[in-house]
């Protein structure tokens, strides 16, 4: 298989893309898999991964409607951190990030990731007060976070306006230093390579239709567009369309589609140190490995599948990007998109197994899929093999919806990517 070069990855996304779907051999269905992963996404290749690597299950199909990569994993804003308030997600996203460090070793595979921490600013006495409790509920955990004065955060990223007349005054904020980014397509590439190599099948371009069940109730395969794959487990982990395959097999899911915002500048030499946030004036920043300015947005305020950037939410967030940051009032913007999330009613995600015999979701990440990307993968991986939840992944069974047991993360995941 070509190995593909750092170059090749700070190349521009989208025809980068268009050459490794040419590259990428193209994979026959077999007609019995032991597993069938439904979606060639970050998490979908990682759980395969993971199930080769740690389990070893290697008789596992990977497929996916478009390429491997093409959907959420090379549609994001790349950002990574493990700040949130409750402890199962405090756990689950801290263990995404104990496996981002090492990730481009284990896969030998540059993954681009940067430990440059993420800084999130407060702007008003209810932000310090939910930022503080943040703070103090990560330190319980484990998890690194502190909060610095205004002056401070002005020293640690010296970009940031903090006149306190700003319509937006900086007055202080949460920063974890272990937190940072990744390169999208390279983690989608490096887990596909790593998998492939362990005799993983990776078919692209290949939409599943329908989930087969027997007369039992049991998944016995999947329906494709290039025919019937029989599988003795699925796993469904398509960003954006998991509810429509998991209705195949009579599975409802509590998830709406939104488009997320995002859009990146012309680029420019190193001038940009850290990620920013601004939950309330639903804004984000960081500079990638080109020089392009990453800029994120809220999602839009209808349910939809498209992804295409919508231009009043653009328009709120650039106005406040250039308050809070003067020197980039004249950069040009070169592209816009929308990614499509899918949200659950508490704002996490569902990883498990289902009523179905053999069938298994992980959905429902909203902002934060790329993230957990590896966490998420791992711990996947488990419940395939073993038929039973990870102890990081317990918590986020599609029961709690009916128990009551909700992990709601609406206030650390609404806008803060």
């Amino acid at each position: 298989m070509t190995h593909f070069s750092i170059f090749s990855l700070l190349s521009n996304a989208f025809s980068a893309n268009e050459n490794w779907r040419a590259q990428w051999p193209e994979a026959s269905p077999k007609s019995e898999y032991d597993v069938v992963i439904v979606g060639a996404g970050g998490h979908g290749l990682g759980a395969a991964y993971y199930l080769a690597k740690e389990h070893g299950i290697t008789n596992v199909a990977v497929i996916d409607k478009g390429w491997l990569g093409g959907g959420n994993t090379g549609r994001n804003t790349t950002i990574i951190r493990s700040n949130y308030l409750y402890d199962e997600s405090a756990r689950l996203y801290d263990h995404a990030v104990d496996l981002w460090e090492g990730l481009s070793q284990d896969l030998n595979y540059n993954v681009m990731y940067s430990r440059r921490g993420v800084l999130m600013l407060a702007h008003t006495e209810h932000d310090v007060q939910s930022f503080r409790r943040h703070i103090h509920s990560n330190r319980l955990n484990g998890v690194d976070n502190a909060w610095l004065t205004a002056a401070e955060v002005k020293a640690y990223c010296p970009p940031v306006d903090i006149s306190p007349r700003k319509r937006y005054p900086v007055v202080g904020g949460a920063l974890q230093r272990r937190a940072g980014t990744a390169r999208h397509d390279a983690v989608a590439w490096g887990y596909a390579r790593g998998a492939s190599a362990r005799g993983v099948d990776i078919i692209q371009n290949c939409a599943v239709t329908a989930i087969r069940r027997g007369p039992d109730g049991a998944v016995i395969g999947v329906e494709t567009d290039k025919g019937f794959i029989k599988a003795k487990k699925v796993a469904v982990s398509a960003a954006g369309h998991t509810s429509v395959v998991m209705g195949t097999a009579d599975v409802r899911l509590p998830l709406e589609s939104y488009p997320l915002q995002a859009l990146v500048s012309e680029p420019v030499k190193p001038c940009f140190p850290c990620v920013v946030m601004s939950n309330s004036v639903h804004a984000y920043i960081s500079q990638s490995d080109k020089g392009e300015l990453v800029i994120g947005a809220g999602t839009d305020q209808y349910t939809s599948y498209s992804q295409r950037g919508g231009l009043p939410v653009i328009e709120h967030t650039l106005a406040a990007i250039c308050e809070m940051f003067p020197m980039f009032r004249r950069m040009r913007m070169l592209r816009m998109w929308g990614g499509i999330v899918d949200v659950t009613p508490d704002r996490s995600a569902i990883l498990g197994k289902t009523p179905v015999k053999g069938l298994y979701v992980n959905c429902g990440w909203g902002t934060g899929g790329f993230k957990a990307t590896p966490g998420a993968a791992h711990t996947l991986a488990w419940t395939v093999a073993k038929d039973e939840p990870h102890p990081i992944n317990a918590p986020f069974t599609l029961e709690r919806f009916t128990t009551g047991r909700l992990i709601d993360e609406a206030a650390a995941a609404a806008v803060a990517h």
